[in-house]
């Protein structure tokens, strides 16, 4: 909504341009009028929705009582009206509440970028003079446990074209000890191109059985088929996806396999040996890859190094999917790293924490973390439209029913 020039004008005038923004400063006063004349308004509904019957006693105003609450940017006086009949109850600011829409979203938004609630503490009040108990952080923060779970258990679409499954190591304290716990993630492309995180796990070691009993809660919450989940290799994996979507085809991620390959070349020579495996990926089809990459194990490199040429046969069923599909789609699949990227953001968050004092605590901040990220996912991948024509081409009906 649009201000007219003339009321900025009257707001300004008289006023110390230095002010403007300091604290207790014109846009606090502003604030404080502003929401004052949304209570009285609240008030005037009120009397009006509870007017007395005929011949009764009539309700009407019986003054005020100051109150101070806790805005994002600061403390803020206010008055807030009171009725006869103690009936009067704002929506702006609940009774026993001292803290006015926004504040919350403020610290939840300082603790998913990884800020300690000391750290918080200080950054409020350096800034807005506003001084917080821990508990008061603690209390807002685990009021989105409540959140998790009902996100944990939405229910699903029925259909998606892409799934990106990968995990991630987190410190957390468990039974007195601190243990490097798996956090697993499930990233799905919907048919109109868009990401959606599927939901967040925490166990303690990543493994094809725990896997397992993702695919099935993923079922029991509606989803129906998957057509390419990519994975990073994980022994087992493949079959725990096809026991419970057993028509998904499996793509092992090609960037987690070269980076397995060059794990055992001294650094020196990753360059080059990266360098002739582009032979193999690049490929224009699975006969031509295989023929490739026996080529790679013929040679210097691959003489030097077997290891590399023996790892990509034993993941080899799981490559070769990637070859039957055209250029727009090997891209969306190429690598885990849209989910890579999600891992980076987790890990910002969690580094200044060293660890976690339980599972609860981790999965908090993971999904305030992963609830920030997703708010800017309005768009499709890229290339998505030319991806959506081979969809349709390779998939036909199993991919028409995720778009509607």
């Amino acid at each position: 909504m649009a201000i007219r020039s003339e009321v900025l004008d009257e707001l300004l005038q008289g006023a110390d341009s230095k002010q403007l923004f300091e604290k207790d400063g014109l846009l606090t006063e502003l604030k404080k009028a502003l929401a004052e004349r949304m209570l009285n308004a609240e008030m005037d509904e009120h009397l009006k929705a509870h007017d007395a019957p005929e011949g009764g006693v009539r309700n009407h105003r019986n003054g005020y009582s100051d109150k101070t609450v806790l805005s994002e940017n600061g403390k803020l006086p206010l008055s807030i009206p009171r009725d006869r009949a103690g009936t009067f109850e704002p929506a702006l600011i609940a009774k026993y509440r001292r803290r006015l829409p926004g504040f919350d979203a403020k610290l939840l938004s300082l603790y998913a970028r990884g800020m300690t609630v000391r750290d918080i503490q200080g950054h409020l009040e350096e800034l807005y003079g506003v001084e917080i108990s821990p508990a008061l952080i603690s209390s807002v923060t685990d009021a989105v446990v409540e959140e998790v779970g009902a996100w944990q258990n939405r229910p699903l679409e029925p259909v998606y074209p892409v799934v990106f499954f990968d995990a991630l190591r987190v410190k957390i304290r468990d039974e007195g000890l601190v243990r490097n716990k798996a956090v697993y993630l499930a990233l799905g492309v919907r048919g109109d191109g868009t990401k959606e995180i599927l939901g967040l796990w925490i166990e303690q070691t990543e493994g094809a059985k725990f896997w397992l009993r993702v695919m099935n809660e993923l079922k029991n919450r509606g989803v129906l088929d998957i057509l390419i989940a990519v994975v990073d290799g994980l022994k087992g994996f493949p079959e725990a996806i096809t026991a419970v979507f057993p028509e998904a085809q499996i793509q092992t991620c090609i960037v987690h396999l070269i980076r397995h390959s060059l794990s055992c070349v001294s650094w020196k020579e990753r360059k080059p040996v990266a360098t002739a495996l582009k032979e193999v990926y690049r490929a224009k089809d699975a006969e031509a890859a295989r023929v490739a990459l026996e080529a790679f194990a013929e040679g210097p490199w691959g003489r030097r190094y077997p290891a590399i040429a023996d790892s990509w046969r034993r993941h080899w069923e799981q490559v070769i999917p990637f070859f039957a599909y055209p250029p727009e789609v090997r891209r969306l699949i190429y690598t885990t790293n849209a989910i890579k990227s999600l891992h980076s953001q987790v890990r910002r968050a969690v580094r200044v924490r060293g660890h976690f004092p339980n599972d609860e605590a981790a999965t908090k901040l993971i999904y305030l973390v992963l609830r920030e990220v997703s708010k800017d996912w309005t768009r499709a991948a890229r290339d998505w439209s030319a991806a959506r024509t081979q969809f349709l081409l390779l998939f036909g009906e199993r991919f028409s029913a995720a778009l509607y």
